[in-house]
């Protein structure tokens, strides 16, 4: 029978609509820095239901189970599994940096197509003056942490590149095919995505001010706590994305696409939003002060 202190480190946890029950020292030891372990650390009151005792988290619940088996066993998820890149978009939200770059390595080491260059090979390239992968298969490379500036990636294949922390000032990815790309932390000032595959890609934290993704398809995509002040985003499909905490300041949302997008607690003063619908977007909490949403649908 177990003891008072083992029933006291015992948590209900209601993940939107799925019911778990842990330990506070699973959700804590693993990842002492992360989101979770934050929560449950005992320094901030927790909102719990009145008559059950769960503590209730919006995200998706079928992906949680992968979580916990993380907490408790290291497991990393099957990368057969379709849903893997909601498993990484989960581990970003819970900031789970381990489980991130575990699933980032093994991801790397399944990549279907072998990339044209190698990491050493785009290191002798950017010694010189103007570079171009236009049209270049570089799937599944690591490119994190590295100065790209400027760099014309134009129609280039980057599914599953890790551009993390990269600098990419200015760089052009003009049509080109980065679904599942991560871009976490990186800088993107007045890079050009026109027409771009971003689905499922991974910008959060992102500099992305003054970009324009006009056009991209961004479904899926991960843009928490990302800086899109004076983005340009006619048209862009941003179906499931998830901008919340974004700066979206004095953005261009013209014609975009926002079903079931969260943009809770987003700043979207200033943004340009006519004739958007806003209907099924997630708008909890987001500062709307100065936008232009004449014929806007709410």
């Amino acid at each position: 029978m177990g003891t008072n202190s083992d029933l006291s480190s015992m948590v209900r946890l209601n993940i939107g609509g799925k019911k778990f029950c842990t330990t506070i020292d699973t959700l804590t030891n693993r990842e002492p820095d992360s989101m979770l372990a934050a929560m449950f650390s005992g320094r901030h009151a927790m909102c719990q239901e009145s008559k059950t005792g769960y503590v209730f988290i919006d995200r998706d619940g079928k992906f949680f189970r992968h979580i916990l088996n993380w907490l408790r066993d290291g497991i990393v998820p099957n990368l057969s599994d379709p849903d893997c890149l909601d498993i990484l978009r989960e581990a970003d939200y819970y900031q789970l940096l381990e489980l991130k770059d575990r699933i980032k390595d093994l991801r790397r080491d399944v990549v279907e197509v072998e990339a044209e260059l190698t990491r050493v090979d785009i290191i002798k390239c950017i010694q010189s003056e103007r570079v171009r992968f236009r049209g270049v298969n570089l799937s599944g490379i690591d490119l994190s942490k590295l100065d790209l500036s400027l760099v014309d990636f134009s129609y280039a294949c980057l599914r599953n590149v890790f551009f993390s922390r990269t600098n990419l000032q200015c760089a052009k990815f003009r049509d080109a095919d980065a679904e599942g790309s991560i871009f976490h932390n990186a800088i993107l000032r007045e890079c050009e995505f026109t027409g771009a595959n971003l689905r499922g890609a991974l910008l959060a934290g992102t500099n992305l001010q003054s970009a324009n993704l006009q056009d991209a398809c961004l479904v899926d995509c991960s843009f928490c706590g990302a800086d899109l002040r004076t983005a340009h985003l006619q048209n862009a499909d941003l179906t499931n994305a998830n901008l919340e905490g974004a700066n979206l300041e004095g953005a261009n949302l013209k014609g975009a696409k926002l079903s079931n997008a969260n943009l809770k607690g987003a700043n979207l003063q200033r943004a340009y939003l006519r004739h958007v619908n806003l209907r099924e977007a997630h708008l909890e909490g987001a500062n709307l002060g100065g936008a232009n949403m004449t014929g806007a649908i709410r």
